[in-house]
C-alpha cells in the first residue's frame, strides 16, 4: 500500500494529540503537583511565621493565656482548613488547633526531631505517624532570648492540595482540548487548500506520463499550486505541441525526400522497359541527376540543422568587413539575376564596415536570404541589400519586392520544412530549411533576427550583429591603420 503524505500528517496529528495527553497526565501533573505544594507551603509558612511572632511569643512570655491562645488557633484552623500546632523542643504537645490538650495528661510527639526538615520549612508525609494520611507540614521555630522555645507546626491534608492540582490540570486539559480542535482547523484548511489540489495536480501529472497531454488540470489559484498547476499545464502543452510539430516534421520530410524518389525512380524505370526512347536519355538523366541534387541538398540541410540545434553551436568569431562579405555573396548569385533581370542594390555603410562574428555562418545567412529573395521576387524586379550602424549593433537587412508572406504565416516561417501557400507554386526546389538554419544561427551569436513583410509587396529580413572594436581606428579614406 502507498504511503501518502495526507496519512503521515494525519498520523502526526494523532501522535501530537496522544503525546499531548500523555505529557499533561504525566510530566505536566508532577510540575503542577510540584508547583502547588511549593505554593501551599509558601502561604502556610507565612501564617505559621506570623502566628510564631504573635501568638505563640505572647504565650511563651505569658502575657496571654492558653485558653486564648487555644481559641485563636481554632478559629485560624477552622477558617485555613487546616490543623495548627504549637510543640516544644521536647514534642510536648502545647496546643493543638483540632482538640485542646488535656493539663493533666502530656501529649507527645513520637520521635519529634526539630531537624527533620534538613534545612527545608516544609514537608510531606503522616509527621512522625501523626497522621493516617498524607499531609502537608510547616513548620517555624518559636525563638526568645536567643534560643528555640517551640515551634509553631501547620499541617494541610494533601488531598487539599491535590484537589488544587487537579482544578490547574483541568485548565490545562481543556486548553489541550481546545488547541487540538484549532489544529483540526488547521488541518482542515490544509485538506481543502493544499492536500486536494496536490492530489489533482499528481492525477494531472499521472495523465501527462500516461501520454494525455491535453488533459487540464482543475486548478485555479494563485498560490505555489496554482503556479505549479500552470507550469504544469505549460509543459504539456509544449510537449504536444512538439509532438505535433514532429509528426508534421515526419509528415514534411517524407512527401519532400517521396517527390524526388518517385520522380527518379519512375523515370529510370521507364528508361529501363523501354517508354523512354534512347535517344531521350540525356534529357530525363539530367532530371534524375537535378532530383539527386535536389536531395543531397535536403539532407545537407538537416544535417547542418541538426548540428545547429544539438549540443550548442560552436563558433569561430573573428572580425571580418561585412560589406565585403555581402559584395562577395551578392555577385555569386550573378548568373541568376542576369537570368531573370532582377538587380541587386548594395546600400552599405563606409567602404569597410568590422562586425564580430563567424564569417562561415554569416555568409550562409546572407547566402539563404539572398536566395530566399530571389526565389519570390518578380522578374525585372530589385533586391536591396542595406547596412546601419546603431551604437555598438551593425543591422543587415535584405529587401524584396516579391509576393510578400500573409500575415498569419508570419510566425510558422522559422519551422523547419513549413511553406506558404503562396511559395509553393513557386518555390519547386526549395527545402522549407533556410530559414530555420538562418534563425538558429543568429540566435548562436546571441543576435536577432526580424520579418516585415506586406503580401503583394514584398519582404524584410533584417538580422544584428555585433560592431567590431577595429572600426575604431579606420581612417577618413576607410583603410584600416591596423
Amino acid at each position: 500500500m502507498r504511503k501518502t503524505l495526507y496519512l503521515r500528517i494525519i498520523i502526526a496529528y494523532l501522535f501530537f494529540g496522544l503525546f499531548g495527553f500523555f505529557s499533561v497526565a504525566t510530566v505536566i501533573s508532577r510540575i503542577t503537583m510540584e508547583y502547588c505544594v511549593r505554593d501551599k507551603a509558601r502561604l502556610l509558612y507565612g501564617e505559621a511565621t506570623h502566628i510564631s511572632d504573635t501568638y505563640a511569643t505572647d504565650l511563651y512570655n505569658s502575657r496571654v493565656s492558653l485558653e486564648i491562645v487555644q481559641g485563636q488557633m481554632e478559629a485560624l484552623s477552622a477558617y485555613m482548613d487546616t490543623e495548627i500546632w504549637i510543640l516544644n523542643p521536647s514534642g510536648r504537645m502545647i496546643v493543638n488547633s483540632r482538640q485542646a490538650p488535656d493539663p493533666s495528661v502530656e501529649t507527645f510527639v513520637e520521635g519529634f526531631d526539630s531537624t527533620f526538615t534538613a534545612g527545608n520549612y516544609y514537608t510531606t508525609g503522616t509527621f512522625f505517624d501523626s497522621f493516617d494520611k498524607e499531609v502537608l507540614s510547616v513548620t517555624v521555630p518559636i525563638t526568645g532570648s536567643f534560643k528555640i522555645r517551640g515551634y509553631v507546626v501547620i499541617h494541610m491534608p494533601m488531598e487539599k492540595v491535590r484537589r488544587d492540582a487537579d482544578g490547574i490540570l483541568n485548565i490545562a486539559y481543556m486548553e489541550l482540548v481546545l488547541l487540538i480542535v484549532l489544529s483540526l482547523i488547521i488541518l482542515l484548511f490544509f485538506t481543502e487548500y493544499v492536500y486536494r489540489p496536490l492530489r489533482r495536480i499528481i492525477a494531472a501529472a499521472e495523465q501527462y506520463a500516461l501520454g494525455n497531454m491535453h488533459y487540464h488540470i482543475p486548478v485555479e489559484r494563485e498560490d505555489e499550486l496554482g503556479y505549479l498547476a500552470a507550469s504544469l499545464g505549460y509543459m504539456a502543452d509544449t510537449i504536444a505541441r512538439s509532438e505535433d510539430d514532429q509528426k508534421k516534421f515526419i509528415a514534411n520530410i517524407s512527401h519532400d525526400f517521396r517527390s524526388p524518389l518517385t520522380s527518379i525512380h519512375g523515370f529510370l524505370e521507364a528508361m529501363l522497359d523501354g517508354t523512354i526512347p534512347p535517344e531521350r536519355y540525356e534529357h530525363y538523366l539530367g532530371v534524375v541527376l537535378a532530383e539527386t541534387e535536389r536531395l543531397t541538398k535536403l539532407t545537407n540541410g538537416l544535417l547542418t540543422l541538426n548540428n545547429l540545434t544539438t549540443g550548442g553551436m560552436l563558433l569561430n568569431r573573428t572580425d571580418f568587413d561585412i560589406n565585403a562579405v555581402i559584395r562577395s555573396v551578392a555577385a555569386s548569385f550573378e548568373q541568376t539575376c542576369r537570368t531573370r533581370n532582377i538587380h541587386i542594390h548594395l546600400v552599405l555603410v563606409g567602404k569597410i564596415l568590422f562586425v564580430n562574428a563567424d564569417l562561415e555562418k554569416i555568409q550562409q545567412v546572407l547566402y539563404n536570404l539572398i536566395d530566399n529573395a530571389l526565389k519570390f521576387s518578380r522578374p525585372d524586379s530589385d533586391i536591396t541589400i542595406e547596412t546601419t550602424e546603431k551604437g555598438e549593433t551593425i543591422f543587415v537587412s535584405v529587401r524584396d519586392n516579391g509576393i510578400g508572406i500573409p500575415k498569419a504565416d508570419q510566425p510558422l516561417i522559422w519551422d523547419r520544412f513549413y511553406k506558404t501557400d503562396l511559395s509553393r507554386g513557386k518555390d519547386k526546389k526549395g527545402t522549407g530549411l533556410g530559414l530555420s538554419i538562418v534563425r538558429e544561427i543568429i540566435r548562436a551569436h546571441e543576435e536577432n533576427i526580424t520579418l516585415v513583410s506586406t503580401e503583394g509587396v514584398g519582404s524584410t529580413f533584417t538580422f544584428t550583429l555585433r560592431r567590431s572594436d577595429r572600426n575604431d581606428v579606420l581612417n577618413e579614406d576607410g583603410e584600416s591603420e591596423v
